[in-house]
């Protein structure tokens, strides 16, 4: 729900009929969209006083606020699409301009320099919640957006593409610009725009080519996109238990499954951004699942190669898993830093070998369809490619052969994003985990966040970097030493909790969560070598901890609530002190399962509270 205000555009020389008409138009627009309540102010009104009042309004009923001129000719799914963006953020109505004032950055509008726009605005916008005392400080402005981007608004762009949205101020403008308007098949348009814009090779070509008319069919059977979720994660599930059985048949028709599975998958997307029923639990729902699919297919794929005596199928398995986790949270986070190096650009990034990378990334992702931005996409092993080589090699080879592929390419595109990304985030000079609960996104227990952290240590990627320089030593070396180095792995840990509370401001600071990920997936590795624990009960301990972890990304990305029920399950540095004192007194696999016991179970009572309380 959102309130509106729809205001009179200076300069207009619509005839009042047409005028009239027109706002008529525009007010039902607003009221599809979600408004049931339009404040239509007139010319010569008050309108920075209108303004503030709708603001005060909205943030008191906890709503957002539509902003609208009134020469504005649109299609109404426009001005829905600005009123419900699936993050919750502010949006604004531009549409393609190399000559406009804004320019758009990520999926974002900001400022331009003089020659440098690349979007122009088109008279609306819907301001969220958080953004409206930004409106009430500005309203007196007549630049109204200039002056929110000022103040600080880092609005979502909402681009027209395949729609229409001009502005008029004649009565032939108008009229042209109906006909422009009727020219188009808005509800094929909208289903067209359901599909992402930029997607990966094997989505592209092998999905999205026809995924629209399975959005079309589950639209017509009113199925929602969390259905359509659960069924993709029942193909995915049975593709697991086909891979399992390991017989030829099998494979092949899992791999065909794991590829339907993945059809759902996009089309659950297609279908939410088609009918426009977002929810902050639906979002939060598809990305763990993403993750639980995949990670029970390495599982299935692990547990059929044992099946057949294949060696080192489970360990594959474990190295995928924790190689993901921890190459999903630097995406998470530098995807974060990126946003804020785009909305509050810093003067002294400009120049070096970071800076000149972005602008070779930048200039490879305007060349849309080319080689160059094909092979950047396929590079970094997104998981449209992952799933198509890991159903092609299951169907022709078996499972272990499939892991060992997965594992092979995704530290190879581990290493290239690592490093780019690093370079790049030097020259932004900005940091992103300062801005939020630090402690919650590294994971911190009780005794990180009230006891340890008090030492406020700093360099937190190099103490961070002592857990799996530790392990590794670990595991190269014989038992002896590996119990040597798990007993000396507990003061590295403690040492590690003494940053809980450093201020996580350097530009490189982005890559804590993940490292200290990577130190306790190591960890537990180490601890099952040393105690000799099943490798499926050790892979059943980090798909546990993988799915709390995901749980504090997604909630951040997809505007989920928050929880705080991680501090019952001690946080990072006290499951790997419980986990090392229980594998050096001889109850390594006890110690496994029930961290496992409690890091699921936790994660599971969570999910189900939040669902009872989404519905």
């Amino acid at each position: 729900m959102a309130l509106a205000v729809l205001h009179a555009s200076p300069g207009t020389a619509l005839t009042g009929s047409e005028a009239s008409r027109l706002a008529d138009d525009l007010t039902a627009a607003l009221h599809a969209a979600g408004a049931p309540q339009v404040d239509r102010v007139a010319a010569g009104a008050d309108l920075p006083e209108h303004l503030r009042a709708a603001a005060r309004r909205a943030r008191d009923a906890g709503t957002s606020l539509l902003i609208c001129a009134d020469d504005l000719v649109t299609h109404h799914s426009l001005l829905r699409m600005l009123a419900t963006d699936p993050a919750g953020r502010s949006t604004v109505l531009v549409a393609t301009d190399p000559e406009g004032e804004l320019r758009e950055e990520r999926g974002r509008a900001v400022p331009a320099e003089p020659g440098a726009g690349t979007v122009r605005h088109l008279g609306a916008m819907c301001l969220a919640p958080a953004d409206l005392p930004l409106l009430e400080g500005v309203a007196d402005r007549a630049d109204l957006l200039p002056a929110l981007l000022e103040a600080g608004l880092v609005p979502a762009a909402v681009r027209v593409r395949l729609l229409h949205a001009e502005r008029a101020g004649t009565d032939e403008q108008l009229a042209a610009a109906r006909r422009r308007l009727a020219a188009i098949d808005e509800d094929r348009a909208r289903l067209r725009l359901a599909v992402k814009e930029q997607d990966d090779f094997f989505t592209t070509y092998a999905v999205s080519s026809w995924s629209p008319l399975v959005t079309r069919t589950a639209a017509r059977l009113r199925l929602s996109p969390t259905a359509v979720t659960v069924l993709s994660v029942l193909f995915a599930g049975a593709a697991a238990l086909a891979f399992w059985q390991a017989s030829r048949v099998a494979m092949i028709l899992g791999g065909l499954l794991l590829y339907l599975g993945f059809v759902l998958d996009c089309v659950d997307g297609q279908l939410a951004r088609y009918t426009r029923r977002f929810d902050a639990f639906g979002g939060w729902l598809d990305t763990m699942a993403d993750r639980a699919k995949e990670y029970a297919v390495y599982a299935g794929l692990a547990a059929g190669a044992d099946r057949l005596g294949l060696p080192y199928a489970w360990p594959l398995a474990i190295t995928a898993i924790a190689l993901q986790t921890v190459r999903h949270m630097t995406d998470t986070w530098y995807g974060a830093l990126h946003d804020e190096a785009a909305a509050r650009p810093r003067p002294q990034a400009a120049g070096g070998v970071g800076a000149r990378l972005s602008a070779a990334s930048q200039a490879a992702q305007n060349s849309r369809g080319s080689l160059i931005y094909w092979a950047k996409r396929i590079v970094v092993f997104p998981i449209g490619e992952r799933w198509a080589l890991i159903a092609l090699l299951a169907a022709v080879t078996n499972g272990r052969i499939a892991l060992a592929a997965v594992v092979g390419l995704g530290v190879l595109a581990f290493l290239y994003t690592l490093s780019l990304r690093s370079l790049r985030a030097l020259s932004m000079r900005v940091a992103v985990l300062d801005r939020v609960d630090t402690a919650r996104h590294r994971d911190d227990g009780w005794v990180a966040r009230s006891v340890l952290g008090r030492a406020r240590m700093d360099f937190p990627l190099l103490v961070a970097a002592v857990l799996p320089a530790y392990a590794m030593v670990g595991v190269l070396c014989g038992e002896p030493l590996r119990t040597g180095i798990l007993a000396g792995g507990i003061p590295a840990v403690l040492a590690a909790g003494m940053t809980a509370r450093a201020r996580h401001d350097r530009p490189l600071d982005w890559l804590v969560p993940a490292a200290l990920r990577a130190a306790e997936y190591v960890f537990v590795v180490l601890a099952g070598l040393t105690g000799q624990v099943p490798w499926p009960l050790v892979f059943l301990l980090l798909f546990a901890l993988a799915l709390r972890h995901y749980d504090l990304t997604a909630r951040m990305e997809k505007g989920a609530p928050g929880t705080r029920a991680g501090a019952a399950v001690l946080g990072w540095e006290g499951r790997t002190v419980l986990l090392a004192a229980a594998t050096l007194a001889g109850f390594a696999a006890g110690g496994v399962a029930l961290l496992a016991a409690l890091v699921g179970g936790a994660f599971l009572t969570t999910a189900v509270r939040d669902w009872r309380a989404s519905r």
